[in-house]
């Protein structure tokens, strides 16, 4: 079968485009319907069609705005799969959740390719103390010497390059800041902010729960998906930073429990 695109593309096999739509959602666990069309070189149209067809044979999930494998709840990308994923809609997201920040600031910022793209903003402040268990986001403020920055201690867990576990969790007890920025792999109103492992999701509360408001950095392919570990729920999300391609319904819901939104436009 050859399908031809409504927007006058060339005729492409059908079944080529799928396997191929197929094996980029099995290398990365989540992709956006935006970088799948760019990618098979089809319009949105065609690849949502491309989706529906896949998932009623089981082998992906289809989501707001993209797809996720089957029984991903509790799969966990590393960071070299994440890292060039959305990485136009990160850096929108990181720009704007920069100016959250003031000088003089304590925060908490957890793991992720979004929050590290976060702390490589904060060089122009001032005074600024920040905690983290990630050691990319240590990386990225390791030049700024008017930035303080304090690591937990903790095993380190190689996928996502951040420490983890017990004395993690001690590192940030009695810890109080004015904001933690987090970000995590399924954001949804029932749910909020989740994880799929136990481990990240603990250190995650606790650098939630060391803050007076908690900002989370998501961009739209996590929006509406689910992962097995709450991290907080909705209610606890003070802001909600994303891009403007994610669902308009879930951010209703979401702004419906008080979350703020902040949306980047790309």
């Amino acid at each position: 079968m050859v399908d031809t695109d409504s927007d006058g593309r060339r005729p492409v096999f059908a079944a080529e485009r799928r396997q191929r739509i197929l094996e980029l959602v099995r290398a990365n666990g989540a992709v956006s319907l935006r970088e799948l069309a760019q990618a098979v070189q089809s319009s949105e149209v065609t690849v949502r069609r491309d989706l529906r067809a896949l998932e009623s044979e089981g082998l992906l999930n289809r989501h707001h705005g993209g797809a996720t494998l089957p029984g991903d709840l509790n799969r966990e990308a590393s960071y070299v799969q994440k890292v060039a994923l959305s990485s136009a809609e990160k850096s929108a997201i990181a720009d704007l959740a920069a100016s959250l920040v003031e000088d003089g600031d304590a925060i908490v910022v957890g793991p992720g390719t979004t929050t590290q793209e976060f702390a490589r903003r904060l060089s122009r402040h001032t005074e600024l103390a920040v905690v983290t268990n990630s050691l990319l986001v240590a990386q990225a403020l390791a030049g700024s010497p008017r930035i303080e920055v304090m690591l937990t201690g903790g095993t380190l867990r190689g996928p996502i390059l951040a420490l983890v576990g017990s004395a993690a969790e001690r590192s940030l007890a009695g810890l109080r800041v004015r904001r933690a920025f987090i970000s995590g792999n399924g954001l949804t109103a029932d749910r909020g902010l989740s994880t799929p492992n136990m481990q990240v999701a603990c250190v995650d509360q606790a650098l939630a729960a060391a803050a007076e408001e908690v900002v989370v950095l998501a961009d739209h392919t996590k929006i509406g998906i689910d992962a097995m570990v709450q991290t907080v729920s909705a209610e606890q999300i003070d802001h909600l930073v994303t891009d403007d391609a994610a669902p308009r319904d879930v951010l209703d819901e979401l702004g419906g429990k008080g979350v703020r939104l902040h949306v980047a436009q790309i």
